[in-house]
């Protein structure tokens, strides 16, 4: 999909064929009985889009043919919407492997548009109520399809977010908790209690930006105006306020940007913990930058695609 800045292709890691070989490997370990049965000759199939819903995963498709000895012309751009039943692409060479490859890369294409428009829907609903911020998804994804998932969140029009542990440090309550416990023991006083938790956000935030350096980005978890504040007093770049009530996320965040105001160095709130189609807007105010949500890309469904192999 060509973005405003460029065209989203070129973010791709060149490991992405190799994550492509594998899945035809998958697809195919030993004999093709049905390929077989085709033979070599040449000619075409037509990609067809039988379902509505946002074209995403270009790439993707037209590596799995690349690899096989094919070639796919597109008749609708990557982030366009279409309705049933559209003519999409049309994919030629040897039959057999265009069949060899059918599976593959219906498979993709279907679960990549599915999150592209998921994430358009989401991200359009938002700008309904007049919320401009960010929709970001989360690191909820599939191993293996990360790649595919990240993308088709892109191309839908929300933020992938952090795309790996090395991405961005993220400290959630587990890591403070934990770093807590550390301290605890060290000082010979036992488990952290709730109080010892929220001191120990400064220790983490430390940890992380001389870990990270300069060019990383630290975000903390928190499930209090104390522990936000306590982030950000450490130079957090980054405030998640975890599993708020709508009401209070609006008061949380106004308190805060309030608060800090010329103080120190700007910081964004994200929100983020059950956020979805159905509460999303209730979460949208001025003082939220961003909402992040796994619903836009785990567990969503498909946009429904077939390839059809054109009559002589």
């Amino acid at each position: 999909m060509a973005s405003a800045y460029g065209d989203f292709r070129h973010l791709l890691p060149s490991s992405y064929k190799r994550l492509i070989t594998s899945w035809l490997e998958e697809d195919c370990p030993s004999f093709d009985y049905g390929g077989f049965v085709v033979g070599e000759s040449d000619g075409e199939a037509r990609l067809l889009g039988k379902a509505k819903g946002v074209v995403a995963g270009v790439p993707f498709v037209e590596e799995v043919f690349a690899q096989l000895g094919c070639t796919v012309e597109w008749h609708v751009r990557e982030g366009e919407p279409i309705e049933p039943i559209k003519h999409c692409a049309t994919v030629r060479g040897p039959i057999r492997k265009i069949l060899l490859g059918e599976r593959v890369a219906l498979n993709i294409l279907a679960r990549c548009s599915g999150i592209a428009t998921k994430s358009a829907s989401l991200v359009a609903a938002l700008r309904t109520h007049g919320w401009r911020g960010t929709l970001a998804g989360t690191r909820k994804t599939t191993p293996g399809f990360r790649v595919v998932e990240k993308y088709g969140i892109l191309v839908g029009g929300a933020d992938p977010h952090r795309h790996d542990l090395s991405s961005m440090t993220m400290l959630k309550d587990n890591h403070v908790w934990a770093c807590a416990n550390n301290c605890a023991a060290k000082d010979g006083v036992g488990p952290a209690s709730t109080e010892s938790v929220a001191a120990a956000i400064p220790r983490a935030v430390h940890a992380a930006k001389v870990a990270g350096g300069f060019a990383t980005k630290v975000e903390v978890e928190c499930r209090s105006v104390e522990e936000a504040n306590a982030a950000i007093e450490a130079g957090a770049d980054v405030i998640m306020l975890d599993n708020f009530t709508p009401d209070g996320v609006r008061e949380a965040a106004k308190q805060l940007k309030q608060d800090w105001a010329g103080k120190k160095q700007s910081f964004l709130i994200e929100v983020s913990g059950g956020l979805n189609e159905s509460n999303a807007a209730s979460y949208a105010c001025s003082d939220v930058d961003i909402i992040s949500t796994s619903s836009i890309h785990q567990g969503v469904g498909i946009v429904d695609f077939s390839l059809k192999v054109s009559l002589r």
